[in-house]
């Protein structure tokens, strides 16, 4: 060890950190680095520990990132101490750096960070001693400030002008067999432009379907729009007016609350479900949506009930609310509630309780599940009582065990379904590919295709979603997995190549990258006309709010190649809706803070309506469309904008640019490449970074994205 300590001291002043972390790692000794860092070498010694940590064995890669966040500590960066503290998803550590840390402007920035992870965080008095600030702190984490943000990027780029869903589909570019389709079904259109109207204008406060000022004294023309749909549709109708006033609390429920007072029940579970919606993400002292909400979740009607039901949970997800719990539980064990309302029930908690392992809700979903009939487990709903049950231990590895013995005691129609969507969501976001090989049902995944499956098995669905959720960390990982799926694609039966698409769709989320495009156009042609849905929703996923040309053009092709098929037509408007989802503001995915964060909440809403679609015939094309609206759970605006000390806009030029892995490098190689210069607010594409072009400002935050706050520099001065 003599040996040893010599070698790290002359490994670090001779800029070989790698070598020294390597040797010290060999010998398991990594303590010994925070005595030998300076203040020369910390950040990228800190920055190999933080990315060698994906590709350890656990407990290890915990004790390597312990290492760097003691470093970071120790030579005060703050942010990037709290962000190792949130992937390790240790709020003791986040506490730590809040209590380490006095500056005010500083906290204020880790709330932002806070904020966007999505999760329920509580200031008491040792992190945050005054009163006026602490509220100040609690605002900004309850996100409060998005709408606003949100609305000043669409301002700058000047997107503010609604759009018409006619304005997505551009049928005009078409020849005539697209428009001479038109009769095809109505309301089914009508419900598609109802979803595109909803995802085009997400978030910005006006469009030309719902919120268009009434020309008449009875009612408006937001209800002429929404009575253009028929029973089940006014539910998705209603709940669409909260997405076009989304994160806007405040003029949300009072533009909902006039639907409160029809008599129509489908309009009232619609907006009941669009008060969760406007809630979601953003957290209130006074609670609306509980308010609202919780009167509703015992009535008669079970259209009513879910509406409710889902609302919570949409509006409290990831927030451990125990009154929800006490709220939403005992429905499990109702005898006479109808399977949907429990269905739902189960989701909502999953959500609410997303990577908690609560036991209680874990135990309550269980004997909901052992208390179904042998009809009932043949349902397609039944199977989002296990998916319910897989998000409590959403990325949560080993502590699935227990509950992943239990599934195997189930009944023979649901054990191996409940088994692998217990496994994939444990190790969802993980990265943990070793896993994927000693679980011999995701190994012999490839030899379980070749077998012919007995009728009514349906678990490869949710094993191939597996490989894509455990394979999403990290880009190596992500790229092995398509190719997996390729021969997946060749090899397997019908129920597996089904899933392919979502899986391609899940892996490429808001990141069109060309060749999954292509396979997923390819499949969109199929003649198994499941497989073709999932293909044509998928190149929707992977071009979610990106305005992609491409994708676009494939989509109108597809809308005049399926005109006479309503269902297929169907998907067709919903992926053109995703793909100008807000306009090309919005982006679907979970990752964020340069691809090393995971939002647990977003990741639960894009898996249920994965889940969801393994069976598009009877949930999204039935009555239970509405399940698109847990997308919501993982939109965010894919900005960065800069504020001043006060947190009002303040625009300074930066450059955008793909981003460079330059961990292990020697000197100080660009981080940027391609780059362009433009002011703030800025939209950030997948794979891209941005630095300051200015040393007049020193941002606060590390990683440039989302809310950062910029101090002046004192000893910047102007060049004459």
């Amino acid at each position: 060890m003599e040996l040893v300590e010599q070698i790290v001291a002359f490994h670090m002043k001779h800029n070989a950190e790698p070598e020294a972390v390597d040797l010290l790692m060999e010998v398991g000794y990594l303590v010994l680095l925070i005595e030998h860092v300076d203040s020369m070498n910390f950040k990228r010694t800190c920055l190999y520990l933080t990315s060698s940590a994906r590709y350890l064995p656990g407990p290890d890669d915990m004790s390597v990132l312990h290492v760097a966040y003691m470093i970071y500590l120790k030579f005060e960066e703050f942010p990037n101490a709290l962000q190792i503290a949130l992937f390790m998803n240790n709020m003791k550590y986040v506490m730590r750096v809040f209590t380490s840390c006095d500056c005010l402007l500083r906290k204020k920035q880790f709330c932002y960070i806070l904020a966007r992870h999505g999760i329920s965080f509580e200031l008491d008095d040792e992190m945050v001693a005054d009163d006026d600030d602490r509220e100040v702190l609690q605002e900004i984490i309850n996100n409060s400030k998005l709408s606003e943000g949100y609305l000043t990027l669409a301002r700058d780029i000047e997107v503010m002008e609604p759009k018409s869903p006619e304005d997505i589909y551009k049928a005009h570019l078409l020849d005539g067999r697209a428009s001479a389709g038109a009769s095809v079904d109505l309301a089914r259109q009508n419900l598609a432009a109802s979803f595109v109207n909803a995802f085009v204008n997400a978030g910005f406060g006006q469009d030309k379907l719902m919120t268009v000022p009434s020309d008449n004294s009875n009612g408006g023309s937001s209800s002429n729009w929404l009575f253009k749909n028929k029973e089940h549709g006014k539910t998705s109708a209603a709940a669409s007016l909260s997405m076009i006033l989304l994160w806007d609390v405040d003029a949300g429920l009072a533009q909902i609350d006039k639907y409160f007072h029809l008599s129509d029940s489908h309009i009232i579970a619609g907006a009941l479900l669009g008060v969760g919606i406007v809630n979601c993400g953003i957290k209130n002292d006074c609670d609306p949506a509980l308010a609202l909400l919780g009167d509703y979740v015992d009535k008669d009607d079970s259209s009513v009930r879910i509406g409710a039901i889902m609302g919570l949970g949409i509006a409290y997800a990831g927030s451990q609310n125990e009154q929800i719990r006490i709220k939403l539980a005992p429905i499990l064990n109702e005898a006479k509630a109808p399977l949907d309302v429990i269905a739902f029930t189960a989701i909502s908690l999953g959500l609410v309780y997303v990577g908690s392992c609560n036991k209680e809700v874990a135990k309550a979903i269980i004997c909901a599940l052992m208390d179904r009939s042998e009809s009932e487990l043949g349902e397609p709903l039944t199977r989002l009582l296990p998916l319910g049950l897989g998000l409590l231990y959403l990325g949560k590895q080993k502590h699935v065990a227990k509950t992943a013995e239990v599934s195997l005691t189930f009944n023979g129609k649901i054990r191996k379904y409940c088994y692998m969507t217990l496994l994939s969501c444990a190790y969802a976001g993980t990265g943990n590919v070793l896993k994927l090989i000693f679980f011999p049902q995701v190994q012999n995944l490839l030899s379980h295709c070749s077998q012919h499956l007995n009728k009514g098995e349906t678990h490869q669905g949710p094993a191939v979603l597996g490989i894509a959720m455990v394979a999403m960390a990290e880009e190596l990982g992500l790229e092995m997995a398509i190719r997996s799926l390729e021969h997946l694609l060749q090899y397997g039966e019908r129920n597996i190549r089904q899933a392919v698409p979502l899986a391609l769709g899940l892996l490429c989320i808001s990141n069109p990258k060309v060749y999954v495009m292509d396979t997923l156009s390819r499949l969109s042609h199929d003649t198994d006309s499941e497989a073709a849905m999932a293909a044509v929703i998928s190149l929707g996923l992977i071009g979610a709010g990106t305005n992609n040309a491409r994708i676009a053009g494939m989509l109108r092709n597809l809308s005049s190649y399926y005109y006479k098929d309503a269902s297929l037509l169907f998907c067709v408007r919903i992926a053109q809706g995703l793909v100008h989802l807000g306009k090309g503001l919005l982006t679907l995915n979970p990752y964020y803070s340069e691809r090393y964060l995971l939002s647990p909440t977003a990741l639960a809403g894009l898996v249920t309506m994965l889940h969801a679609c393994l069976n598009m015939k009877a949930i999204i094309l039935g009555k239970y469309h509405y399940v698109l609206y847990f997308l919501v759970l993982a939109m965010q605006p894919r900005m960065l904008m800069t504020v001043d000390e006060n947190l009002k806009p303040l625009s300074v030029p930066v450059r955008v640019g793909q981003a460079v892995d330059v961990v292990g490098q020697a000197g100080r190689p660009k981080t940027i490449t391609g780059f362009q210069t433009h002011s703030t607010p800025v939209i950030l594409a997948a794979g891209d970074r941005a630095e300051l072009a200015t040393e007049k400002y020193i941002p606060l935050s590390p990683i440039l994205e989302g809310f950062v706050i910029l101090k002046e520099n004192p000893e910047y001065r102007e060049e004459r």
